[in-house]
């Protein structure tokens, strides 16, 4: 076993590997190469440290990145694995914010998702998760633990796709530079968003994985146009050449495949709202009856996840994950629902594989 992967289970074991940190005091990651700066070097650097010299939080964070701007938050020669990242931003900016990440010298990017929503941070940039992989903690601190191993190159970049500056966007990479097992995967995430229609409701969580692999996670934000239950959709896995009606893997609702059941309801006499929960491998963690968006208030929104990670789903060749748009009129009769879905897609494969181009701005901006 590489501890290097599995980290907990290797702590107390040496490893002949180095550890490196990029942030905007060190955006190399050399080593010996943090806390350099001067006050007034370039932009970035902080106001508030003015008075101070070299080594007292000059530059701690990127400064008003404009509207279209992109920046390489990191660039790291291989072999490796990035361990952990951080990082916090505008929450009203979060879903504007575009994270990608390629490997080797692919000119498509293998992450590809929204800054807010890759953190299970996507209804109002507010959550709060408390999760294995990913913590989002008070107020908007951002991380990230998945292991992304890779052997060449890994290229980290953030798109301002919004329709105006970040003023701050803190960050920091940490990641350890030594050999990586000839079996080890790499670590890919697909955001997709849709409008379901009430004669096909199904909203595709990843399509067009292909190769070998296993996938780790799903990440969704469910905006209704109505309220109402919505959650009897079923979460479909189509493996290996399934056909399109006939998947491997078929859940039982919504929030059953959350690990939730009756409609997460909180069965206190008087009260019948969902009740949201954060745990290590499941959560729902932002029920909004009426929620307020940056763009404004909408109608009921939810944050939910689920980490394949004791459990991961296995693919030998491709995988197909969906899920139903359904609802429930009175208490017998099930709906389709024309509803807008938004989801993350976790899974690691091999070989890399590059994905498709993500929707503009404004088609990801709720109205």
């Amino acid at each position: 076993m590489n501890d290097l992967l599995d980290p907990l289970a290797g702590v107390a074991r040496l490893v002949n590997a180095e550890t490196r940190s990029i942030s905007a005091e060190n955006p190399s990651g050399a080593k010996s190469g943090g806390a350099q700066a001067n006050p007034g070097d370039d932009s970035h650097c902080a106001p508030a440290a003015r008075n101070l010299g070299k080594g007292w939080k000059v530059r701690p964070c990127l400064r008003d990145v404009q509207p279209g701007q992109t920046i390489t938050l990191a660039d790291i020669a291989g072999p490796g694995v990035v361990q952990h990242i951080w990082c916090t931003a505008d929450p009203a900016l979060l879903r504007g914010i575009m994270l990608r990440a390629y490997y080797n010298d692919l000119s498509d990017p293998s992450i590809q998702s929204p800054l807010g929503d890759f953190f299970a941070n996507g209804v109002n940039g507010l959550a709060t998760v408390n999760s294995l992989p990913v913590a989002v903690n008070p107020r908007g601190g951002m991380n990230s633990y998945w292991p992304m191993p890779f052997r060449n190159r890994f290229r980290i970049e953030i798109t301002n796709e919004s329709q105006q500056a970040i003023g701050e966007l803190y960050y920091q990479i940490t990641y350890a530079l030594g050999k990586i097992p000839d079996d080890a995967a790499y670590f890919h995430a697909s955001w997709r968003r849709a409008i379901t229609n009430r004669q096909r409701p199904e909203h595709v969580i990843l399509a067009g994985a292909m190769g070998r692999g296993h996938y780790v996670g799903t990440y969704i934000v469910w905006s209704q146009f109505d309220a109402g239950w919505w959650g009897e959709g079923e979460v479909k896995f189509f493996i290996d050449g399934d056909p399109p009606d006939k998947p491997t893997i078929c859940g039982t609702g919504t929030e059953d495949y959350f690990g939730g059941a009756w409609a997460f309801a909180d069965i206190e006499p008087g009260n019948q709202l969902p009740a949201p929960f954060s745990g290590p491998f499941l959560g729902y963690p932002q029920a909004r009856c009426i929620a307020a968006t940056p763009h404004g208030r909408s109608g009921p929104m939810h944050g939910l996840y689920r980490w394949h990670i004791p459990d991961p789903v296995r693919f030998k060749r491709d995988l197909r994950v969906s899920i139903q748009a359904l609802g429930c009129k009175g208490n017998d009769t099930f709906r389709p629902l024309a509803d807008d879905i938004a989801s993350v897609a976790y899974w690691y494969q091999t070989p890399p594989s590059g994905l498709p181009e993500a929707p503009p701005e404004a088609d990801r901006r709720r109205s």
